[in-house]
């Protein structure tokens, strides 16, 4: 068994999560790990809080995760990432392939099983009752009035932008895709380390909200502290990643996929540098594996906790920033056994 110290966030406002087109009619509805990190730091830079030289602020974080709650004192139901390899199971009833396909989220209660190895759609009916759409669950979530699951809902919005002051210019419709968490449900992250940091970040970046579309009200939220008790495999034979990883060299990366087993996917990191005077200039670029992937477990490795902060500046002569731009690539790992 393993504990989690964990941090739930209930909005008080919708959320907005630019993808890397910054198409504001399409939101994300999670929050990567290195995106939490960077916005923690620069909470903590705004408090007079010294950032060390290497950028470690002394914990890693998860990415985020939905969870579900109806009422404030409604237990709540963790979700985490349905591991990629997971998803590649046999089928022996095609007609349910879709259904499984979609499934993104394992509730934490069934996750010890995910972990062990065990096949849930083996020809069984048990487990089949338990997929909601997006979530794999034994507890039974509503529906709401269109027959939908779906507690994280996606609502586009058309709003205006005005050519002048005096709003004699035509004006210029635009779309907005707002996330809304149903009943007293949100986002939680895991932390491990020094969380004294974390929680005053944390307690800043509250009031100062997340996302895009903050100046317009979105992304403010109300914090609470929790604990997540997983049961571990002791055979495992593989790892499955809980944030954003970056691999510490070109080594560790070669033995990570070393195994015919694993199943992975990554994304682009960079945008634009939000620090003035530096506002028009981007981050270099770095691409990093997303929650949910799996790995081998390479021999040398000593702990569940693996990867590597990067610094992301650009240099362009005059132009380069006078201060280190992190990304956090050090991610969260559980084992888990595959057959």
């Amino acid at each position: 068994m393993a504990t989690y110290k964990i941090y739930k966030l209930h909005f008080t406002s919708p959320l907005h999560i630019a993808d890397r087109h910054a198409d504001s009619s399409n939101s994300l509805k999670t929050i990567q790990s290195d995106t939490l990190y960077a916005a923690l730091m620069s909470c903590l830079a705004k408090t007079g809080t010294t950032i060390p030289d290497d950028g470690d602020l002394g914990f890693t974080v998860s990415s985020m995760f939905p969870y579900y709650q109806r009422g404030k004192d409604g237990k709540p139901v963790y979700f985490l990432p349905m591991p990629m390899q997971a998803r590649m199971a046999e089928l022996t009833d095609v007609s349910v392939a879709k259904k499984v396909k979609k499934i993104r989220w394992v509730d934490a209660e069934l996750y010890a099983k995910v972990l062990s190895g065990e096949s849930f759609f083996d020809g069984t009916d048990k487990y089949y009752s338990y997929i909601q759409e997006s979530y794999l669950s034994e507890t039974a979530l509503p529906e709401d009035g269109e027959g939908s699951r779906e507690f994280v809902k996606s609502e586009v919005s058309q709003r205006v932008t005005l050519q002048s002051r005096t709003g004699e210019e035509d004006a210029k419709p635009y779309y907005v895709d707002k996330i809304i968490f149903r009943y007293d449900s949100g986002l939680y992250f895991l932390a491990e380390g020094n969380t004294g940091l974390l929680e005053k970040a944390l307690h800043v970046l509250a009031v100062e909200g997340i996302g895009t579309d903050r100046n317009v009200g979105f992304g403010f939220f109300d914090y609470s502290a929790d604990c997540l008790t997983l049961e571990l495999p002791k055979d495992a034979n593989h790892q499955i990643a809980l944030s954003l990883l970056i691999p510490e060299s070109k080594e560790q990366l070669s033995e990570l996929l070393s195994s015919k087993e694993v199943a992975y996917d990554f994304t682009r990191r960079g945008g634009w540098i939000t620090t003035y005077p530096y506002t028009s200039l981007r981050k270099d670029v770095i691409y990093g594996f997303t929650p949910g992937s799996v790995f081998a477990i390479p021999q040398q490795q000593t702990g569940m906790l693996i990867g590597k902060m990067v610094n992301l500046k650009p240099k362009i002569g005059d132009l380069t920033p006078n201060h280190a731009i992190w990304r956090n690539g050090k991610s969260i790992m559980l084992p888990i056994k595959l057959k």
